[in-house]
């Protein structure tokens, strides 16, 4: 909230909220680059903490790979004394981004941690953005096997690609065909 709206709450002027802020005695306060100061709201709630656990494989061929992969992440969250609120197990592309269960926990923003085991767990590619977007909404992205520079994953990110835009381009064709029909059932 504004300076002037924290006074007016407290009870004191402008002036001496003023310096209370230049003195450091508003802790979290700080000034925009228009000048505006910001005093954080006492009455925010503290977010509770809430952890979850998202497991991902790619096909319904590898869910009893799935199943192992959410109960190796429950041992870890127990081992480091964080008790789980949520596991997720979700069959989709890691390139899909629309998996529903994952998009839920983001948008809901309850989750004070998500643990994946793998970055590609999480997705193929725009780590970044959602890494991003949970440091937006409180959430701290924990990578359990963070590997860096595997050529085995740089091979499999190229051959993920190449078959979601095949896949794209042949769904276009067939929907392309369904016009080019329902043209012709028209045109009668």
């Amino acid at each position: 909230m504004k300076l002037s709206a924290w006074a007016k709450q407290q009870g004191v002027s402008y002036r001496t909220a003023w310096s209370y802020f230049h003195n450091g005695q508003l802790p979290g306060a700080r000034q925009l680059p228009t000048g505006t100061i910001i005093v954080p709201d006492t009455n925010e709630r503290v977010k509770k903490n809430f952890v979850v656990t998202y497991a991902r494989v790619s096909s319904l061929q590898n869910k009893d790979n799935l199943a192992s992969q959410s109960k190796r992440l429950i041992k870890y969250c127990n081992a480091r004394g964080w008790s789980t609120h949520l596991n997720i197990q979700e069959i989709g592309s890691g390139l899909n981004d629309r998996r529903r269960k994952l998009l839920k926990v983001l948008q809901e923003g309850k989750a004070t941690k998500l643990v994946v085991e793998h970055k590609d767990r999480l997705t193929r590619f725009g780590f970044t953005y959602i890494d991003a977007l949970c440091q937006h909404i409180g959430c701290e992205l924990v990578v359990i096997n963070n590997t860096k520079g595997n050529k085995e994953d740089l091979v499999q990110d190229f051959v993920s690609v190449v078959t979601s835009f095949c896949a794209r381009l042949y769904g276009q064709r067939r929907s392309k065909r369904a016009t080019e029909k329902l043209i012709k059932e028209l045109d009668k």
